[in-house]
């Protein structure tokens, strides 16, 4: 480990974060599948970094109870409530769109499910590859809003601003002319609770 992912390891701790550091995906979904107890509820958020590490098919797979807002079938307001009920589980996954050198976390949601989750589900569990790490919370944020949402706009297919041209204009991004999905900021700078929160961080890229 080198020493600016040492010293964010030591700044999420000095927050209450448990930190734990992955030389690739494969040790991630090992050290997922122990952390995660084989009883556990899992809920989840929409997540490039979640769909390449896979542990989401594992754990189903393993017979955990996943609240899957993605699987097929499930009408608007179904996969509305798979995504309430996800966000008060055992553990919720999820990725960050940033975190700073400080050990700040970043988070944009367009439903509110996803900061719902990561505030209040039992444990949460944020998986981020090491090209998410910015120097400082200004930094964190720029690379949340003008570079992360866009991205995942165009993966989505939303009506907004930046999926036309990449270029955040966060001023006229409102509605009913865009679909705006940087609807609600969520900045965890600390947890109260000791061991509630853990950031996986991979020696990967992974995700926007």
């Amino acid at each position: 480990m080198d020493n600016k992912i040492d010293n964010l390891i030591g700044n999420f701790k000095k927050r209450n974060i448990r930190g734990i550091f992955c030389r690739d995906k494969d040790e991630a979904v090992a050290e997922l599948l122990r952390m995660i107890p084989s009883s556990a509820s899992i809920g989840m958020s929409g997540s490039v970094t979640l769909e390449q590490v896979g542990i989401i098919g594992l754990l189903e797979e393993r017979g955990n109870k996943v609240f899957n807002q993605y699987k097929s079938g499930f009408t608007r307001e179904e996969v509305l409530e798979v995504r309430r009920q996800g966000a008060s589980a055992d553990y919720y996954l999820a990725s960050a769109n940033a975190v700073s050198q400080n050990g700040e976390l970043v988070f944009f949601s367009g439903y509110g499910q996803r900061t719902a989750g990561i505030s209040c589900a039992k444990k949460a569990v944020i998986i981020c590859g090491i090209n998410k790490i910015a120097s400082d919370i200004t930094g964190a944020l720029k690379r949340a809003r003008e570079y992360a949402t866009p991205l995942n706009c165009k993966r989505l297919d939303w009506n907004t601003p930046c999926f036309k041209d990449g270029v955040c204009q966060e001023s006229i991004c409102l509605f009913p002319e865009y679909k705006r999905m940087c609807c609600q900021l969520l900045i965890i700078e600390a947890e109260i609770s000791a061991d509630r929160l853990t950031v996986v961080l991979v020696n990967e890229n992974l995700g926007f």
